[in-house]
């Protein structure tokens, strides 16, 4: 199994190079495309548009979201290609990571003029030294009679 610090790293330098080589502003979808393609090449699993079915109070509603990349079952990568991000993006992450029960997940913003401000990296109950405390989530999310499968 790779560490999942070696496989961000990847992803991130993947991400760069696509940056760099066709620019700023395309679909979501053309990064996303290209990107796993990418990682596929190098020998990693890549699942995309994952849906993730959620039960809740007895009720199954398929498909209730999907994850934009889920890289070696343990990376969930979500793409935007938009001028900024927000805080709303960071939660949207930050609910998939604990519903999926994964431990890091990255957002990849191509919409900026460099990547440098457009990637952040969000950490759920995740003890590597490499993530500063203020991205770790250390209480799981209390939702009663709620679970998660995955389609």
């Amino acid at each position: 199994m790779r560490d999942i610090d070696a496989i961000s790293g990847d992803v991130l330098d993947l991400s760069l190079r696509l940056h760099r080589e066709l620019g700023p502003g395309m679909l979501e979808s053309v990064y996303e495309t290209v990107l796993a393609g990418r990682l596929s090449a190098m020998g990693y699993s890549v699942a995309r548009q994952r849906p993730v079915d959620i039960v809740f109070d007895g009720q199954r509603f398929v498909g209730a979201f999907r994850i934009d990349l889920l890289v070696d079952e343990r990376l969930v990568v979500e793409i935007k290609s938009i001028e900024r991000l927000s805080a709303a993006h960071a939660k949207q992450l930050l609910t998939y990571l604990r519903l999926l029960n994964q431990p890091v997940g990255l957002i990849v913003n191509f919409g900026g003029e460099t990547l440098k401000e457009g990637v952040k990296r969000v950490v759920n109950d995740y003890s590597s030294s490499s993530a500063p405390p203020r991205l770790r989530v250390n209480k799981p999310l209390e939702v009663k009679e709620c679970s998660i499968l995955q389609a």
